[in-house]
Order: C-alpha cells, then sequence, then structure tokens
C-alpha cells in the first residue's frame, strides 16, 4: 500500500515506541494516569503525554478519560487484548537473554502485609540485593487478598491458607504466635486477665483492616479455641501504632511477637494469657505457576530456598 493510501487512512507514519505501548498496559491495569505514574516512578503528565503521542500515531483513541476514571475504548480493548501476548513474548525473549549475563539483572516486585515485610521479607531483600547489586526490588506493604498477576507484581506474601489456585508456594520464616501485652501502668489500674473472656473487661486496642473486617483474636489452650471480638476505645489499622498505644498505657494490644519482643525485654510492656498463644503457619512466598518467571526472580527465589 502506498504512503500516501495510509495517510487517507488517518495513520500517521510514525515509529512507534515499545514503552509507550507498556505505559498504554500500565494505565489500563493500574486503572488510571496516576496509579500508572506511581508504578512507573514518573510523573502523570509524562503518562498522558506518551499516551497521546501514541494514540495520535495509531490515528484512533485508546482511552476514554473522564475526571474520575479511564477506561479503555474498543479499539484500546483490541489493542490491549492482542498486546498483552505480544509484550510478555518480548520481555520473555529479553530476559532470556539475561541468562548469558554473570551477574542477572532486573526487578522484583512484591506484595506482603507490614508484619511480613517488617520481620521477614524486608531483611531477606535486604541481604539479596548486597548478593545482587544489578537487581532492583520493590516491596509494596498491603493487607488486602490481590490478584498478584493483574496488579503487576511478581510474587506476594500470605499465610497458607489464603493462598489463590495455581500458585507456587515457599514458606519463608518461622513459624508465628502473638503476645498480649499491656503496659505495667495500665495491669496496675484494671488488673490482669486470667482468662480470655476477662478481656471484655478490658480497653483492647482493635485493628480495622483496610477493607473494613474489624480484626479478632483467637487463643488455643489444651485444645480448646476461644475466639473474642475486642472491646475498646482506640481503633487502628498498623501494628506500629498498637505497639505505640500499648507502651503508652492506652490497652491491651495483640501483636506478633516478633513486634514486642524487645519491648519485653525493656519491661516497657508485660505479657499477659502467655498460656493462651496459638501457633499460626508461617508466611508464604508465592508466584504464578503458569507465568514465565524472570532472571531477576528465579534469583530471588534460590535465594529464598538457600536461606530455608
Amino acid at each position: 500500500m502506498k504512503t500516501d493510501q495510509l495517510s487517507k487512512q488517518g495513520f500517521a507514519m510514525r515509529p512507534l515506541r515499545l514503552d509507550s505501548l507498556e505505559i498504554f498496559e500500565d494505565v489500563v491495569r493500574c486503572g488510571g494516569f496516576r496509579a500508572a505514574a506511581l508504578a512507573r516512578g514518573v510523573s502523570s503528565s509524562a503518562i498522558s503525554q506518551s499516551i497521546s503521542a501514541l494514540e495520535e500515531a495509531l490515528g484512533i483513541r485508546l482511552l476514554n478519560r473522564t475526571t474520575r476514571s479511564v477506561a479503555p475504548t474498543e479499539a484500546g480493548e483490541q489493542l490491549l487484548e492482542r498486546l498483552g501476548p505480544a509484550l510478555h513474548d518480548i520481555r520473555t525473549a529479553i530476559d532470556d537473554l539475561n541468562q548469558l549475563r554473570e551477574r542477572p539483572s532486573g526487578s522484583v516486585r512484591i506484595n506482603a502485609p507490614a508484619p511480613a515485610a517488617d520481620h521477614v521479607l524486608c531483611p531477606l531483600a535486604f541481604e539479596f540485593m548486597r548478593i545482587y547489586p544489578d537487581i532492583n526490588v520493590e516491596i509494596v506493604s498491603d493487607a488486602a487478598i490481590i490478584d498478584i498477576v493483574e496488579q503487576g507484581f511478581d510474587a506476594g506474601v500470605r499465610f497458607g491458607n489464603q493462598l489463590a489456585q495455581d500458585m507456587i508456594a515457599l514458606p519463608v520464616g518461622p513459624a508465628l504466635r502473638y503476645a498480649l501485652v499491656a503496659s505495667p501502668d495500665y495491669l496496675r489500674q484494671r488488673g490482669r486477665p486470667d482468662s480470655p473472656q476477662d478481656l471484655l473487661q478490658h480497653d483492647c486496642i482493635r485493628r480495622r483492616f483496610p477493607g473494613g473486617t474489624m480484626v479478632t483474636w483467637t487463643f488455643e489452650k489444651d485444645g480448646e479455641e476461644v475466639k473474642i471480638t475486642p472491646q475498646g476505645r482506640l481503633t487502628l489499622s498498623s501494628a506500629h501504632h498498637e505497639r505505640q498505644a500499648a507502651i503508652a498505657g492506652s490497652g491491651i494490644a495483640h501483636l506478633f511477637e516478633d513486634y514486642v519482643r524487645e519491648d519485653l525485654e525493656q519491661g516497657r510492656v508485660v505479657e499477659v494469657l502467655s498460656d493462651w498463644k496459638k501457633t499460626l503457619p508461617s508466611w508464604y512466598l508465592y508466584y504464578p505457576s503458569r507465568r514465565h518467571t524472570s532472571a531477576a526472580m528465579r534469583a530471588f527465589l534460590a535465594f529464598i530456598r538457600q536461606r530455608r
């Protein structure tokens, strides 16, 4: 077909950049320019300019934009349907070349709840990055259950019973236990609970998950399991803030032992109902079983297996 015929059909004869196609995919996946910009570490205006240039080059609108949302047009959906597998093949081909390097490079993105990131994942990542200086690591702290593939993560960290199907899982870290703690001043004023039921007469520092659910406290002793819906005036969404509240004497906190181990040793808080501790399984690092694993991710998985 001649050049003038292409022009008549509205095609701009400009070369397309691969990164503009990747940006388009990111905008749709993230649901907007701002979220895509945060994911890529650039400005929203840079994302907008890239999309505009892509639409101009193709001669067709790919996204419907409103003040509140961004959604693909019919043409955008058609392009995205063909684009996903094609970009995957390109990334795989490029990453395969990584095997010829002496040291793997690339990026690893992991989604994990704050306790797992604080006490397991971050220490592992810091050591991993010293060994592999050409690999970038991004850890996103998030308690919500998400689709890691849809959100563009290489892996996630959750409890074993929270894993989706078609995932490969590796245990990371030891088994987990909660500690029930309060400041010495609080216990002097309010007394020590002798059973989980006694907690209903105390100021408990409650936690609300991002989705709005209030956390239930579970205890176990001699095969008996007891669940308590804590009552109290203070509700928080962060273990770090719960620890601060317990030290300040605001009530009884229910925290992973790792958060308060040093506080217990220093006497800033006192543990109660230690004979009612329930042991939980360890955290699990999980990743898709039906997806190409990058060289950077393979190096991280090998590192995790060695540390087990």
